[in-house]
Protein backbone atom coordinates (compact mmCIF):
# COMPACT_ATOMS: atom_id res chain seq x y z
CA UNK A 1 0.00 0.00 0.00
CA UNK A 2 1.39 3.37 -0.90
CA UNK A 3 2.14 5.98 1.75
CA UNK A 4 -0.40 8.33 0.17
CA UNK A 5 -3.18 5.72 0.34
CA UNK A 6 -2.37 4.81 3.98
CA UNK A 7 -2.44 8.49 4.96
CA UNK A 8 -5.78 8.92 3.16
CA UNK A 9 -7.30 5.95 5.07
CA UNK A 10 -6.10 7.32 8.44
CA UNK A 11 -7.41 10.77 7.52
CA UNK A 12 -10.80 9.34 6.45
CA UNK A 13 -11.18 7.33 9.68
CA UNK A 14 -10.23 10.30 11.83
CA UNK A 15 -12.54 12.57 9.92
CA UNK A 16 -15.41 10.05 10.16
CA UNK A 17 -14.88 9.74 13.90
CA UNK A 18 -14.85 13.52 14.26
CA UNK A 19 -18.14 13.88 12.34
CA UNK A 20 -19.70 11.07 14.39
CA UNK A 21 -18.70 12.80 17.65
CA UNK A 22 -20.08 16.13 16.40
CA UNK A 23 -23.42 14.53 15.45
CA UNK A 24 -23.66 12.71 18.79
CA UNK A 25 -22.93 15.96 20.63
CA UNK A 26 -25.59 17.82 18.65
CA UNK A 27 -28.13 15.05 19.25
CA UNK A 28 -27.42 15.15 23.00
CA UNK A 29 -27.80 18.94 23.04
CA UNK A 30 -31.14 18.79 21.19
CA UNK A 31 -32.38 16.07 23.57
CA UNK A 32 -31.42 18.17 26.62
CA UNK A 33 -33.17 21.25 25.21
CA UNK A 34 -36.35 19.29 24.44
CA UNK A 35 -36.28 17.70 27.91
CA UNK A 36 -35.84 21.15 29.50
CA UNK A 37 -38.86 22.54 27.62
CA UNK A 38 -41.11 19.54 28.32
CA UNK A 39 -40.10 19.25 32.00
CA UNK A 40 -39.12 22.74 33.21
CA UNK A 41 -39.39 21.85 36.91
CA UNK A 42 -36.91 19.51 38.61
CA UNK A 43 -35.86 19.05 42.22
CA UNK A 44 -32.46 20.58 41.51
CA UNK A 45 -34.11 23.75 40.20
CA UNK A 46 -36.67 23.94 42.97
CA UNK A 47 -34.11 23.60 45.75
CA UNK A 48 -35.05 23.35 49.40
CA UNK A 49 -37.10 26.51 49.77
CA UNK A 50 -40.39 26.64 51.68
CA UNK A 51 -41.94 28.07 48.50
CA UNK A 52 -41.99 26.20 45.19
CA UNK A 53 -42.71 27.88 41.86
CA UNK A 54 -43.64 25.64 38.94
CA UNK A 55 -43.81 26.85 35.35
CA UNK A 56 -46.68 25.58 33.22
CA UNK A 57 -45.37 23.14 30.63
CA UNK A 58 -46.02 23.36 26.89
CA UNK A 59 -48.89 20.88 27.34
CA UNK A 60 -50.61 23.32 29.74
CA UNK A 61 -49.93 21.18 32.82
CA UNK A 62 -47.71 21.63 35.85
CA UNK A 63 -45.29 18.78 36.43
CA UNK A 64 -42.21 18.30 38.57
CA UNK A 65 -40.12 15.77 40.38
CA UNK A 66 -41.20 15.06 43.94
CA UNK A 67 -39.99 12.77 46.67
CA UNK A 68 -42.58 10.25 47.79
CA UNK A 69 -41.41 8.26 50.80
CA UNK A 70 -37.90 9.45 49.91
CA UNK A 71 -37.99 8.23 46.28
CA UNK A 72 -37.94 10.49 43.21
CA UNK A 73 -41.21 10.39 41.29
CA UNK A 74 -42.38 12.54 38.38
CA UNK A 75 -45.72 14.06 39.35
CA UNK A 76 -48.44 15.95 37.53
CA UNK A 77 -49.66 18.65 39.93
CA UNK A 78 -53.45 18.62 39.58
CA UNK A 79 -55.67 20.93 41.64
CA UNK A 80 -58.68 19.13 40.16
CA UNK A 81 -57.67 15.76 41.60
CA UNK A 82 -59.14 14.84 44.98
CA UNK A 83 -56.03 13.08 46.19
CA UNK A 84 -52.60 11.80 45.39
CA UNK A 85 -52.80 8.93 42.89
CA UNK A 86 -49.85 6.66 42.21
CA UNK A 87 -49.45 4.30 39.26
CA UNK A 88 -49.01 0.59 39.90
CA UNK A 89 -45.39 0.55 38.71
CA UNK A 90 -44.44 3.40 41.08
CA UNK A 91 -46.33 1.71 43.94
CA UNK A 92 -44.32 -1.45 43.30
CA UNK A 93 -41.07 0.54 43.32
CA UNK A 94 -42.07 2.21 46.61
CA UNK A 95 -43.14 -1.10 48.16
CA UNK A 96 -46.73 0.10 48.67
CA UNK A 97 -49.39 -2.57 49.13
CA UNK A 98 -53.10 -2.20 49.78
CA UNK A 99 -56.00 -4.60 49.82
CA UNK A 100 -58.64 -1.92 50.43
CA UNK A 101 -60.27 -1.34 47.04
CA UNK A 102 -62.48 1.66 46.27
CA UNK A 103 -64.20 3.01 43.18
CA UNK A 104 -62.75 6.32 42.02
CA UNK A 105 -64.24 8.74 39.54
CA UNK A 106 -61.70 10.08 37.06
CA UNK A 107 -61.85 12.17 33.92
CA UNK A 108 -61.85 8.84 32.04
CA UNK A 109 -64.69 7.31 34.05
CA UNK A 110 -64.92 5.02 37.07
CA UNK A 111 -61.89 2.94 38.06
CA UNK A 112 -60.84 0.70 40.92
CA UNK A 113 -58.06 2.10 43.11
CA UNK A 114 -56.47 0.99 46.38
CA UNK A 115 -56.13 3.14 49.51
CA UNK A 116 -52.68 3.77 51.01
CA UNK A 117 -51.00 6.33 53.29
CA UNK A 118 -47.72 7.94 52.30
CA UNK A 119 -45.18 8.72 55.02
CA UNK A 120 -43.94 11.84 53.23
CA UNK A 121 -44.57 13.79 50.06
CA UNK A 122 -41.99 16.48 49.33
CA UNK A 123 -42.01 19.01 46.52
CA UNK A 124 -38.83 21.03 46.82
CA UNK A 125 -38.79 22.21 50.44
CA UNK A 126 -42.55 21.84 50.89
CA UNK A 127 -43.29 18.66 52.86
CA UNK A 128 -46.45 16.89 54.03
CA UNK A 129 -46.54 13.83 56.28
CA UNK A 130 -49.09 11.00 56.44
CA UNK A 131 -50.75 11.81 53.11
CA UNK A 132 -53.80 9.87 51.91
CA UNK A 133 -53.28 8.40 48.44
CA UNK A 134 -54.47 5.70 46.09
CA UNK A 135 -52.69 3.16 43.96
CA UNK A 136 -54.37 3.56 40.58
CA UNK A 137 -53.39 0.69 38.26
CA UNK A 138 -54.78 2.43 35.15
CA UNK A 139 -53.00 5.73 35.78
CA UNK A 140 -50.89 7.01 32.90
CA UNK A 141 -47.61 8.52 34.04
CA UNK A 142 -46.10 8.11 37.49
CA UNK A 143 -48.35 10.07 39.86
CA UNK A 144 -50.92 12.82 40.28
CA UNK A 145 -50.34 15.25 43.13
CA UNK A 146 -53.86 16.25 44.11
CA UNK A 147 -55.69 17.94 46.96
CA UNK A 148 -54.79 15.47 49.73
CA UNK A 149 -51.35 17.12 49.43
CA UNK A 150 -52.19 20.52 47.92
CA UNK A 151 -55.08 21.14 50.35
CA UNK A 152 -52.54 21.46 53.16
CA UNK A 153 -50.64 24.14 51.26
CA UNK A 154 -51.13 27.68 50.02
CA UNK A 155 -51.46 27.33 46.22
CA UNK A 156 -51.56 30.28 43.84
CA UNK A 157 -51.74 30.47 40.05
CA UNK A 158 -50.54 33.58 38.26
CA UNK A 159 -49.48 34.01 34.62
CA UNK A 160 -48.45 30.43 34.00
CA UNK A 161 -46.69 29.94 37.34
CA UNK A 162 -48.05 27.82 40.20
CA UNK A 163 -46.64 28.83 43.57
CA UNK A 164 -46.95 26.34 46.42
CA UNK A 165 -45.95 27.14 50.00
CA UNK A 166 -46.46 25.36 53.29
CA UNK A 167 -48.73 28.16 54.52
CA UNK A 168 -46.22 29.30 57.14
CA UNK A 169 -44.02 31.24 54.70
CA UNK A 170 -44.96 34.90 54.31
Amino acid sequence: MSMLKATHIKYSRGRGLLFTMIWLGLAALVWLLIERVQHPNTLEQIGQQKVVSLKRGPDGHYSAEALINGERVRVLVDTGATGVAISQHVANRLGLVSHEAINTHTANGTAVSYLVRLKTVQLGGVVAHDVAATISPGLEGDALLGMSFLGRMDVRLHRGVMTISDGETK
